[in-house]
């Protein structure tokens, strides 16, 4: 059974032939479908790819091959073949996420002035926070 939002048996068989052999040399590469699941949860969601799910597989492979499957053109084949081939049947669920997010500041936030600034040159004391040494004598 495919979880939600996992590659179908379908779009991997569409997908598989476009991806890199296994590498003759060094260590065996984890399974492609596993990645390209775990590249789409993150897609997905938006988390940081420290939070993927165990089930995923190690964050930094999937990564690391996004990565390198973006550099050497891989991605763009892998979504090039999908999008042609869905759009083309009309099987495609486009899906739009807008941020619509409006951030308030208070009316003071802007112009506050920073640790460390030094006040403009001709600034007055105000009466109000003004030491009773600096106020004028009385005599």
């Amino acid at each position: 059974m495919v979880g939600r939002g996992e590659l179908t048996d379908a779009a991997w068989t569409r997908i598989e032939p476009l991806l890199p052999a296994q590498a003759g040399r060094g260590r065996r590469w984890r399974d492609h479908r596993q990645v390209i699941n775990a590249i789409l949860w993150k897609l997905r969601t938006g988390a940081p790819w420290r939070d993927l799910p165990e089930r995923c597989g190690p964050w930094k492979t999937a990564h690391e091959r996004l990565r390198v499957w973006t550099a050497d053109g891989t991605w763009e084949r892998i979504l090039d073949q999908v999008i042609v081939k869905d759009d083309a049947v009309g099987r495609v669920e486009w899906t739009f996420s807008i941020d619509s997010s409006n951030v308030r500041a208070h009316q003071h936030s802007a112009g506050a002035r920073k640790k460390g600034d030094v006040p403009a040159t001709g600034s007055r004391t105000s009466p109000s926070t003004a030491s009773t040494w600096d106020a004028p004598d009385a005599g």
